[in-house]
């Protein structure tokens, strides 16, 4: 029996003493995971210092030379052809945060708020938006001390970029907003003090540099795109307990079958679902061995194309990904600053459109599809395993004295419930636009809601995979003396640490919520990850 106190891997994200470099190389996926969930702290590279420092330098020569520059020496967005004076360059940008952070809703998660720091941070560090070095500097700052702004979720339309969410994320910088810090939600300048942290006052281009991008709807995406990685491999363990709970065939899995369709992540599937299955009697099992089995050729699609299903998710996600990371290292504020090097190059400041979150939009809509697909198909082993016509012997809806019992009947009524809300859910956003701001800005991405949409699928497909492993592992119990499999059976381990076995009727909601969790907060995967690659 696994211990999960003796493993510990219930602290998902342990913290490290690592440092990521800000401006170096690219940043990735598996970087963003060591700041936001792992706590790892961040640095200014060298070189990223002198090429902010050099941009700032250049724009207030800019401005101070009496030239209309965007946002600078101008009002913004319909209020473009408003001049502002040398003295109220400050005012100006500092009014534009605190004008522009008008969300509702409920706030943003901190691992999303993370995010988003992380990702403004990487964007100005590129020496293209005129910020100082000292107002990166606090930025990055407040990351490493956990000092999280309040961000409202709603009030994005995604163009350009997502100016209220990121307003909120700044206002502690100016000493506004409310943060969390150690535990608790506080006024932003208490806050920054606490943490032993002033604001600043802004300048040219700061406040116009620091909301003007897509770190809103980026972040969204690179949490779902965590947890769905997540979500994948535990899809795959539990799908292979339904199937292995009704002695499936396992000639479905045969690698030959998926190399000549070549796709990656059908093939990576497949490959996971035979290791779970290593050594069991019950998989495979004919009539003769199980009681109540009918022989069939084929099993039933949810069961048989899993790898198929699971895996165009996965393909998915990996499509989603590279789109996310090449925005991550993106340059999405406006202007953009070409600064002088000093020789005969004379530099620029070019106002363009890299804020507009089209590709983000359409990126996490496609993610949405991809989380929806791996619900639905879930929901249907759910009714596989608790239909008595379906289920190859198991009792009505695994339980003994069904009708004084229900046992199993109603979880599934729960996934079907969330797999039906997840169909809205996945409507793409980006097919929607508004006119904003005097219709200057006349179409936008609304890639802020396919991100909510994203994280609020991904929330119920996580609970469906709890509901599915719960049945899974029950209708595992009712098949008595039968060897499972290597990863089976200590999936079924894991989850009979905390969730009993159902004898007869009981309160099944904190057995659900126990059941995702492990999904949610990645001890299963990292049982699993830990038992599939141990030698024998």
């Amino acid at each position: 029996m696994y211990d999960m106190r003796t493993l510990n891997v219930r602290t998902r994200h342990p913290k490290r003493t690592g440092m990521i470099t800000i401006g170096g190389d690219p940043i990735e996926l598996e970087d963003i995971e060591r700041v936001v969930l792992n706590g790892e702290q961040v640095e200014l590279g060298p070189e990223v210092r002198e090429q902010v420092r050099h941009a700032a330098e250049y724009v207030r020569k800019r401005a101070r030379s009496g030239e209309a520059i965007y946002g600078v020496t101008t009002g913004f967005g319909a209020n473009r052809n408003q001049v502002i004076e040398p003295e109220d360059a400050g005012k100006l940008q500092e009014h534009l945060i605190a004008s522009h952070a008008s969300g509702v809703g409920d706030p943003l998660p901190v691992e999303v708020i993370r995010t988003m720091m992380l990702l403004r941070l990487t964007n100005l560090a590129r020496g293209h938006s005129g910020i100082r070095v000292e107002t990166l500097e606090l930025l990055a700052d407040m990351l490493d001390r956990n000092v999280h702004p309040v961000v409202p979720e709603q009030g994005s339309v995604g163009a350009s970029g997502d100016l209220c969410p990121l307003a909120h994320m700044c206002l502690p910088i100016i000493g506004e907003g409310e943060v969390y810090f150690e535990g608790e939600k506080l006024d932003g300048d208490e806050g920054m003090t606490r943490a032993g942290l002033e604001p600043i006052r802004l300048t040219y281009k700061e406040g116009l540099a620091l909301l003007n991008g897509t770190q809103g709807q980026t972040a969204l995406g690179i949490v779902a795109a965590l947890r769905l990685r997540d979500a994948l491999d535990c899809a795959d363990a539990i799908g292979a307990m339904s199937l292995e709970a009704v002695a499936g065939r396992r000639a479905a899995l045969d690698p030959r079958i998926h190399e000549l369709r070549d796709h990656d992540g059908q093939s990576r599937s497949a490959a996971r679902l035979r290791r779970m299955l290593e050594g069991s009697e019950l998989a495979g099992a004919d009539e003769g061995e199980v009681e109540g089995k009918v022989e069939y050729v084929q099993d039933s699609y949810c069961l048989r194309c899993m790898p198929q299903v699971h895996g165009a998710s996965r393909d998915a996600l990996q499509h989603v990904v590279d789109v996310l990371e090449t925005e991550a290292n993106a340059v999405t504020d406006n202007p953009i600053v070409f600064p002088s090097n000093g020789g005969d190059e004379a530099g620029d400041i070019l106002s363009g459109g890299n804020f507009h979150g089209q590709p983000i939009a359409l990126a996490l809509d496609y993610l949405k599809n991809a989380i929806a697909e791996l619900g639905n198909i879930a929901e249907r082993r759910c009714a596989k395993l608790t239909d008595k016509y379906f289920s190859e012997g198991l009792p009505p809806f695994l339980v003994d004295d069904p009708g004084l019992n229900s046992g199993m009947m109603i979880p599934q009524y729960v996934a079907a419930a969330l797999v039906s809300e997840n169909k809205s859910q996945a409507f793409p956003a980006s097919v929607d636009s508004i006119p904003t701001s005097a219709n200057m800005e006349d179409h936008v991405s609304m890639g802020m809601h396919a991100g909510l949409h994203a994280l609020r699928a991904l929330e119920n497909v996580e609970s469906i995979l709890g509901i599915e492993y719960m049945i899974a592992a029950q209708a595992l119990d009712l098949r008595e003396g039968f060897e499972l499999g290597r990863g089976t059976s200590v999936a079924r381990e894991v989850l009979r640490e905390d969730v009993e076995f159902l004898e007869a009727d009981r309160v099944l909601q904190p057995d659900i919520e126990r059941a995702t969790e492990l999904i949610r907060d990645g001890t299963l995967r990292a049982v699993l990850r830990a038992e599939l690659s141990r030698e024998d």
